[in-house]
């Protein structure tokens, strides 16, 4: 009876331990929060001589890695963001940004992250910006005019669309279970769009004078087009926060889920809320990303109080480098939202598209860690498909590679060591290990103040092309493009092979 007895109990434990073992890891929930217009230097934790205190980033960096040499795809909004869904450099579809009331960037073939997450069985979420376009129902052609403009002299008005409508081409048909967002903060239609559903028609056409607010900094950046009664640009950030923290309180432990935040700030118009006011020592954009900042400490709050933290990625990035006000910013404030690149959005420069980049995993990510690895944006589709187990179908994700080894500890060896840097079709970067080329006798697009120019120390270059290596100067002001004619000429047939076609030679 006792061997019986006994045979019975080993039963019991070896079942129990087999079902331990079959017992599956739960999926981790994701959060990307995408900031827009938010430079490297911005902050406080990876610039030491930062103006503007960011207590919420520098505790997701002392809980997570932060990466020192990330970039997005382009140095402007809409090409990053597609690039970062997708896996894709943006510039196998196209170069600029969608415009107020544009056609969608994306393909219906394209393959987005969201949808494939949504495949294994996560609720997707899209909140904020997206600034990817929408498929609008005209009545005809745009019927407003622009009289000082030579591109796009016209812009559509109230009565040129048909509201009555779902709109189509959004976040719902890439992948997006929900949608709330007003669309582009500074792009009409002003009004929020919940889904495919605009809350409230437009009843009137507004212009960047007739809104009746004052911006703390910099202009408007308002284009002409249809707006509610009312519509105030004060209150876009804090119900984007409120939502969000609305939507993070419904989800479930049980069921994973992907949300992708995306601010409309620190982005023009600088419009920090009242209760930001005076809390930087760098004028009104200091505030308004301090009060960014503060955004994101009550999307991590909300995590952390409905019990989600523990098994929740979060991955903090932002779609480009700083606006053009960042170099008087510089010189009033002695604040460099660039950092020490040289450079601001659009430019092909470092500062347009070397942008902050910091990912918490908690037990999976070394906390404090700190990452010199060359990556992508359009990196985070393979990585995050590679984390959930997710099946990247044949053809999705072109450019994207892994970099999970390096966010785990278990290779210390680069996942790539070529990238191209673009913003316009007419000037091209590619980084390659330490050195950097620029088809061009300049990476500007944002044109740089001469007195900016002598604070930096920064002079014009007169070669056809530009070399630098950028681990010895990242900064960008030793030119070595005379010294290395071979290297030039690898350089320059290699972004050529891109353009023509060509993925990524992995390192791996």
């Amino acid at each position: 009876m006792k061997i019986f007895k006994a045979t019975i109990q080993a039963l019991l434990v070896l079942l129990a331990l087999t079902g331990c073992a079959k017992k599956e890891t739960p999926l981790p929930n994701i959060v990307i929060i995408y900031a827009d217009d938010m430079g490297y230097g911005d902050l406080n934790c990876q610039n030491p001589d930062s103006k503007i205190p960011t207590p919420n980033l520098d505790q997701l960096a002392s809980e997570g890695m932060r990466f020192t040499d990330a970039h997005s795809s382009s140095g402007i909004c809409s090409p990053s963001r597609f690039a970062l869904l997708t896996g894709m450099y943006h510039w196998r579809r196209q170069h600029g940004i969608v415009q107020a009331f544009g056609k969608p960037f994306f393909k219906d073939t394209d393959i987005t992250l969201p949808q494939l997450l949504k495949e294994n069985a996560y609720t997707t979420a899209c909140i904020g910006k997206w600034h990817l376009g929408w498929n609008w129902e005209f009545k005809g052609k745009p019927t407003g005019p622009y009289p000082a403009r030579k591109k796009n002299p016209w812009y559509y008005t109230v009565k040129d669309i048909d509201w009555s409508k779902p709109v189509a081409g959004g976040p719902l048909d890439r992948g997006f279970d929900y949608y709330f967002g007003d669309g582009t903060i500074n792009f009409p239609p002003y009004t929020w769009v919940e889904n495919d559903q605009l809350l409230e028609i437009p009843s009137k056409d507004i212009d960047m004078d007739n809104f009746g607010f004052e911006t703390k900094e910099g202009n408007w950046e308002f284009r002409k087009g249809p707006a509610v009664e009312g519509w105030n640009p004060y209150k876009v950030l804090p119900t984007l926060t409120r939502k969000t923290v609305e939507w993070i309180g419904n989800q479930k432990q049980e069921n994973p889920f992907f949300l992708y935040f995306a601010l409309p700030s620190p982005h023009a118009p600088i419009i920090p809320n009242d209760e930001f006011i005076g809390k930087s020592k760098a004028g009104g954009y200091g505030d308004f990303m301090f009060q960014t900042d503060w955004v994101i400490g009550q999307v991590l709050k909300a995590l952390k109080e409905k019990g989600l933290e523990e098994n929740t990625i979060v991955i903090f990035t932002s779609d480009n480098g700083p606006e053009k006000y960042a170099f008087a910013r510089a010189e009033k404030y002695n604040h460099f939202s660039m950092g020490n690149f040289r450079g601001l959005k659009r430019d092909v420069w470092e500062g347009g598209h070397h942008v902050p980049f910091i990912i918490k995993w908690p037990g999976q990510v070394k906390s404090g860690s700190v990452s010199n690895e060359l990556i992508s944006q359009i990196d985070l589709m393979a990585t995050l498909t590679s984390i959930t187990g997710t099946k990247l179908p044949r053809g999705a994700a072109p450019d994207s590679y892994s970099f999970l080894p390096i966010i785990n500890g278990k290779s210390n060896s680069p996942i790539r060591t070529e990238l191209i840097h673009n913003t316009n079709e007419n000037k091209w970067g590619l980084r390659k290990g330490d050195w950097l080329y620029i088809n061009d006798k300049s990476g500007e697009h944002s044109k740089m103040p001469e007195t900016f120019k002598e604070l930096r120390g920064y002079e014009d270059f007169e070669t056809e092309g530009l070399l630098f290596n950028i681990k010895e100067d990242p900064e960008q002001v030793n030119n070595l493009y005379e010294n290395y004619p071979e290297k030039v000429k690898e350089m320059d047939q290699g972004i050529e092979e891109y353009k023509a076609g060509a993925r990524l030679v992995s390192a791996k």
